[in-house]
């Protein structure tokens, strides 16, 4: 798992992850995330290249999202292969991380 972190604007941060988000890859990511949702009031999660999402990367995503959430941020998730779409959108996730297939439509929900 590999996570990538780039300045979109003054307070947006958009993270790219690439790989299997399982125990062994979020394991992988778990503290970076986890400081840059600390420190961050919007992030922008870039799903595109993840090709496995386990429970474990379900809880990894939404404990941060609820970190963000609580300092009155916001997460939102974009562009998730069918089958990452369909774990998120079936345990509920995306109940706390919006999930959006473009990144304008994405931007303008974050600066909502």
């Amino acid at each position: 798992m590999e996570m990538t972190v780039e300045q979109v604007d003054d307070d947006i941060k958009k993270v790219l992850f690439i790989g299997a988000l399982d125990i062994d890859g979020a394991g992988k990511v778990d503290l970076d995330f986890s400081a840059l949702a600390g420190s961050s009031s919007r992030i922008l999660v870039d799903l595109s290249g993840v090709d496995f999402l386990a429970s474990i990367g379900i809880r990894t995503l939404m404990l941060n999202a609820q970190v963000v959430n609580r300092r009155g941020g916001k997460m939102v998730a974009i562009n998730p292969q069918p089958m990452v779409e369909k774990v998120l959108r079936t345990s509920g996730a995306d109940q706390v991380i919006p999930i959006f297939t473009d990144t304008e439509s994405a931007l303008a929900a974050l600066r909502d």
